[in-house]
């Protein structure tokens, strides 16, 4: 481990979680050394605003059930305990009071990394993490130059995770839910059992 313990961000809906999250956090913690990875459900992503989501409380549900035997993992609350909409500027603030000495880093798919310009205040954002993992796309083209003029000082702060690339969407897995097609294997056993226990998605 770094000398500095530093903890990863890995926000999402997770509307469900699947294995391709996991991998995707698990290949973060080993690269880039993170002590642990925080788990951030987002109750009400701004960018989703219209889109009917499954409670949160189910969805809790399932990342903790999904994570609850891996040490490397832990769930935040950090934006359920809050009134939305919530930003990930603002979040990376309360999570620095909340983890204070840690370093944080931001983890975030190529597609993320190159729309970065769009977030709300992502100057404020940028400097609130001590790091910001960019797990690589093959098909993603980013214009690194482009970015940093765009934004002063984030290239300083980018590290690039190669992960197995699994084409795994929780927007495909709810569709096959729907339609009586197969999902088992693109998720943790924990988390198949509540969608069918709770008839999820149906």
């Amino acid at each position: 481990m770094s000398e500095a313990a530093r903890f990863g961000v890995f926000g999402g809906t997770f509307d469900p979680l699947h294995l391709g999250h996991l991998i995707l956090a698990a290949e973060a913690q080993s690269q880039l050394e993170l002590e642990r990875v925080l788990f951030v459900l987002t109750a009400d992503p701004p960018h989703k605003r219209g889109r009917q989501l499954t409670p949160v409380a189910d969805r809790l549900a399932m990342v903790a059930a999904a994570i609850k035997s891996q040490d490397i993992f832990e769930l935040s609350r950090v934006e359920i305990d809050r009134p939305g909409p919530h930003y990930a500027a603002d979040t990376m603030k309360l999570l620095a009071k909340e983890h204070g000495g840690k370093g944080l880093v931001y983890l975030i798919g190529g597609d993320s990394l190159r729309d970065l310009p769009n977030w709300n205040r992502p100057q404020e954002f940028i400097t609130a993490c001590s790091g910001i993992g960019v797990m690589r796309r093959p098909r993603t083209r980013i214009d690194l130059d482009d970015l940093e003029r765009s934004l002063p000082g984030l290239t300083a702060k980018l590290e690039f995770v190669d992960a197995p690339l699994l084409e795994i969407s929780s927007s495909e897995i709810r569709e096959r839910v729907r339609n009586g097609g197969h999902y088992r294997f693109y998720l943790p056993g924990a988390v198949f059992e509540f969608i069918r226990e709770q008839g999820l998605y149906k």
